[in-house]
């Protein structure tokens, strides 16, 4: 990674032609999807398409959300069932 970004991280390649707030929130949902575990076999999962996600590991597929496997909606609906 180049020295310039060492604060900002991946959003750096974005340079000053967007603005701060855009940058902080396209580094937040950046984060969220590459922090985000298989809840099969608590591994890495990848993003295959938009809202498909993969799991290298234990070969499971399903559909979540966009930039992240879990959306905020489902997870207030799994929490109104139980």
């Amino acid at each position: 990674m180049y020295s310039h970004t060492r604060r900002i991280g991946s959003v750096g390649r974005y340079g000053v032609r967007t603005g701060k707030k855009i940058r902080e929130e396209i580094k937040k949902i950046e984060e969220a999807g590459r922090a985000s575990v298989c809840p099969n076999c608590s591994k890495k999962l990848k993003r295959s398409a938009p809202g498909i996600w993969a799991c290298d590991f234990c070969k499971l597929k399903f559909a979540g959300g966009s930039y992240t496997p879990v959306t905020m909606k489902a997870t207030a609906e799994e929490q109104s069932i139980v």
